[in-house]
């Protein structure tokens, strides 16, 4: 038989928990269809229970930084409140009974299992059928993707699911991967203790941010012991029984011990990918090996149809997932829908120093052909960094289209880059002009004078 239903929302992580609470508290008949816990990885697995773990080790390097400043200190590292406090405070020893019984007060009615589509507006689970009168959001998210090394499938190696879940932090750890998610992970285990190998095979950690926040990454991380490894040629990957053995290419600089890694566990953090194949886009037309569905500037995938979050392959983050679920909301509602504008994205790598982004990176800037003006400062030379002193690791760089005389893009690294970055955000998204930047009065002593700095210092570069 068919059940049917106002709307369907096939996947319960942020964005599609907040597309059905909306619609649900607007009256409509909604189903939430979720395979694993509703609230999706951002609560359980990622942003939440990742930042807790942060935190901790954050604390781990404050102490180190008081000699010489406030006295002495020491701390012993302890992964056991870690992993309480992620099992007690945020995950409720994962368990969504919480998330589903707030959705179904909502007027929600919620079916765990995994959602298909077999028609237009039709989705399965199992044995059971929903067609939807009103339309279907695709809100299924991505889920880590591992490369194709040699030996690797057959090992017990981690995703960032396991390191979260971990109730021992390990001796050694190997990170294959140097973006967000490995080069985050990576300093946490290492500040507890973890002899910690980063291996990447790109140039240079962070890969998609500016140069300078992946140099000042790899900088920080080396001085805290950790061995990185970028432009690694990755060969193979074994596993005896106690330990990982990885097998770089040989004769390459910078390989030790005859170019292999050894460590007691292994964390692959080499992305994330939407899974089209299992969702059954090929009842919508679609190829299901696309890296992304294909949507308009109002989340529609075809009619009928909406996607939001990580399956749309515009930033990996829960608040472009919330902020497209807004826009799909006020779609299917048919209420007035300002399009999806991505000038303005900001990200926020947690490492410490943290590395926030927002925008166009420098060299993107000039791939779109604009005239590019850039400005830099350094956060240890600002009256903010100065008094800080440890840890004071960090700069801001900002990207100006010349020609209009606006912000296309910025970074924000320091011990606030995520706080700091909330402005140059803001004049991102806004296009407020640099000259009405320049006239802004920035509070003494903040870490944001050095974006006064940074302003001072645009200039053309060749």
């Amino acid at each position: 038989m068919v059940d049917r239903a106002d709307v369907v929302v096939v996947g319960m992580g942020p964005g599609g928990e907040e597309v059905a609470g909306r619609l649900a508290e607007a009256g409509l008949d909604v189903v939430g269809v979720e395979a694993e816990l509703l609230g999706g990885e951002c609560p359980y697995w990622g942003c939440v229970p990742s930042k807790m773990m942060i935190r901790a080790a954050n604390l781990l390097a404050e102490a180190g930084r008081v000699d010489g400043m406030a006295g002495t200190a020491s701390a012993e590292p302890d992964w056991a409140p870690v992993a309480r406090r992620i099992r007690d405070e945020a995950t409720d020893d994962w368990d969504d009974r919480v998330a589903v019984e707030r959705f179904e007060g909502k007027g929600g009615r919620f079916v765990r299992g995994r959602g298909r589509l077999v028609g237009p507006r039709q989705v399965a689970v199992g044995d059971e059928v929903f067609e939807a009168t009103r339309g279907v959001v695709l809100a299924t998210g991505a889920r880590p993707w591992t490369p194709d090394v040699t030996g690797l499938a057959a090992t017990p190696y981690w995703t960032n699911r396991d390191a979260v879940e971990a109730t021992v932090a390990p001796g050694s750890l190997a990170v294959l991967g140097g973006g967000a998610i490995g080069v985050e992970l990576g300093q946490v285990f290492a500040r507890f203790g973890a002899a910690v190998t980063i291996v990447e095979v790109a140039p240079r950690l962070l890969a998609l941010e500016e140069p300078e926040a992946g140099a000042l990454v790899e900088d920080v991380l080396r001085r805290e012991g950790v061995d990185v490894r970028t432009g690694a040629d990755l060969r193979s990957v074994s596993h005896d029984g106690s330990s990982f053995s990885l097998q770089l290419g040989d004769g390459r600089p910078g390989d030790r011990d005859g170019g292999v890694v050894r460590a007691e566990r292994l964390l692959v953090a080499t992305g994330r990918r939407p899974d089209l194949a299992s969702l059954g886009v090929d009842a919508l037309g679609i190829d299901p090996q696309l890296r992304a569905l294909p949507v308009d500037d109002r989340l529609r995938v075809a009619p009928g149809v909406w996607a939001v979050g990580d399956v749309t392959g515009v930033g990996a983050f829960t608040h472009v997932a919330m902020y497209q679920a807004g826009i799909a909301v006020r779609d299917i509602l048919g209420t007035a829908v300002a399009a999806a504008d991505y000038r303005a994205v900001p990200r926020v790598t947690f490492t410490d120093p943290e590395i926030g982004a927002v925008g166009l990176s420098e060299e993107a800037a000039r791939s779109r052909g604009l005239a590019v003006r850039v400005g830099t400062a350094q956060v240890p030379a600002s009256a903010r960094g100065w008094i800080h002193k440890a840890g004071n690791d960090g700069l801001v760089k900002l990207v100006e289209d010349a020609e209009r005389g606006v912000l296309v893009g910025a970074l924000a690294a320091g011990p606030a880059g995520g706080e700091v970055l909330g402005l140059l955000t803001l004049a991102v998204h806004a296009e407020v002009p640099v000259t009405s930047l320049r006239t802004m009065i920035y509070a003494y002593p903040t870490f944001h004078r050095a974006v006064e700095a940074a302003l001072a210092d645009l200039h053309d570069v060749a």
